[in-house]
């Protein structure tokens, strides 16, 4: 398509090459002078790569008048980077975000009220589904999706460590857990489940195939722009400012293909006869202009994502079970008045706390903090995994004991 626009034969552009190549190799291939244009992977990287040097500031007229149609900030994120010298040296292409698909059928047929929050996937209310029979959430198995990883470490930081792990635990206790994340958003589709965690394509897929699936946008999630770039050393800086402004303007038609399926950054794209086919997406859109969601670190994030994933396999994933059994007989207690709301809150609070463990290396009995959690991220082996699965079930198992 830009190949074929009058911006392209302009500067007389007559091919484009794409080199798909992992983020760690991007700076040598920068500094070699044998790439144009940044393109792919998020606001981190690109931030690196500014604080670096490697980003040229976008100035060509073009670009400027492109960058003009852009909003400054979308769900309080910016979508573009400016530089102390006032320049912007990246702008977003795309806006991702994590959320949840819902099955609105579902959900009404069982008398549950859409999710606002990811706690509300959580809930002692969502808990009605489960003693019906039914699993109304759903989330994949942590190291088999990015995307539901991603989703876990927002929650840990929306609510903290040990609220963060109880509302991941008692989620995955009120539904049920998958190999993948396709596999959640089918589920969805299909309804098979009511809600479930997926990231932002993922809910556009679903609501194309089915009208009663509809995405929804936690206040508590992370949102970003999705950046592109013209970087130092490039041999054809006008037509790489060119191709950034054709992309972020005529370009973001293509967005709207059911192959890509994204949200675009230009609010102009939904004048297009593409963009008006999509007026889900335009929903969206305008309710992420008026949203304020957390501050995402990824300093933080990648400091325990090993622990993040693999904790959740060994202590719930693996002990799916017996952690759904506790949990229905908790709800089951609770709706039937045999405990009252804040025994079982407590109890509740007991299940999905982190563990505490007889750490293989030391002998020492130690908890899953946040803090150890950082400590052993790089040092993680298959006997700390069994230990964290052993003192879950237990922990599980405890607590189904103090259940009448």
């Amino acid at each position: 398509m830009f190949l074929k626009s009058e911006i392209a034969k302009k500067y007389g552009i007559k091919d484009v090459v794409f080199r798909p190549l992992p983020a760690a190799q991007w700076r040598a291939l920068i500094q070699t002078g044998r790439v144009d244009v940044a393109w792919g992977g998020g606001p981190t990287l690109f931030d690196s790569l500014y604080k670096d040097g490697l980003l040229l500031p976008l100035e060509g007229p073009e670009v400027k008048a492109a960058l003009a149609q852009i909003p400054k900030t979308i769900a309080g994120m910016p979508m573009t980077r400016t530089g102390p010298d006032g320049k912007v040296y990246w702008v977003a292409w795309a806006v991702s975000s994590f959320g949840i698909t819902i099955n609105t059928k579902v959900l009404k047929q069982l008398g549950l009220p859409e999710p606002k929050t990811w706690a509300d996937l959580a809930s002692f209310e969502y808990g009605k589904g489960v003693i019906k029979g039914f699993p109304i959430t759903g989330l994949a198995n942590l190291p088999a999706s990015t995307s539901n990883t991603r989703i876990a470490e927002i929650i840990l930081q929306a609510y903290g460590w040990e609220e963060g792990w109880r509302i991941i635990t008692l989620t995955a206790a009120n539904g049920r857990i998958f190999d993948g994340s396709e596999r959640v958003r089918d589920a969805v589709i299909a309804g098979e489940i009511g809600a479930g965690w997926t990231i932002d394509f993922y809910g556009y897929t679903a609501q194309l195939q089915n009208p009663d699936t509809k995405y929804v946008i936690p206040p508590d999630t992370s949102v970003n722009g999705d950046p592109i770039a013209v970087v130092k050393n490039t041999k054809c800086r006008d037509a790489a400012e060119a191709f950034v402004a054709w992309v972020i303007t005529e370009g973001q038609r293509v967005v709207f293909k059911r192959t890509i399926n994204r949200m675009p950054v230009n609010p102009n794209a939904f004048d297009t006869p593409e963009g008006r086919q999509r007026p889900d997406l335009k929903t969206i859109y305008d309710y992420m202009l008026t949203l304020k969601t957390i501050d995402f670190n990824d300093t933080l994030a990648l400091a325990v994502e090993n622990v993040v994933m693999y904790y959740f396999q060994a202590a719930i994933y693996l002990n799916a079970d017996v952690l759904q059994q506790t949990w229905s007989k908790l709800l089951r207690a609770y709706f039937d008045g045999k405990i009252d709301k804040a025994t079982a809150e407590a109890l509740a609070k007991r299940l999905g706390e982190p563990v505490t463990f007889i750490d293989p290396e030391t002998g020492q009995s130690v908890k899953l903090t946040l803090e150890y959690a950082m400590k052993i991220n790089d040092k993680l082996n298959d006997k700390i995994q069994e230990a964290w699965r052993k003192a879950a079930r237990e922990k599980y198992l405890e607590v189904a004991g103090q259940i009448p």
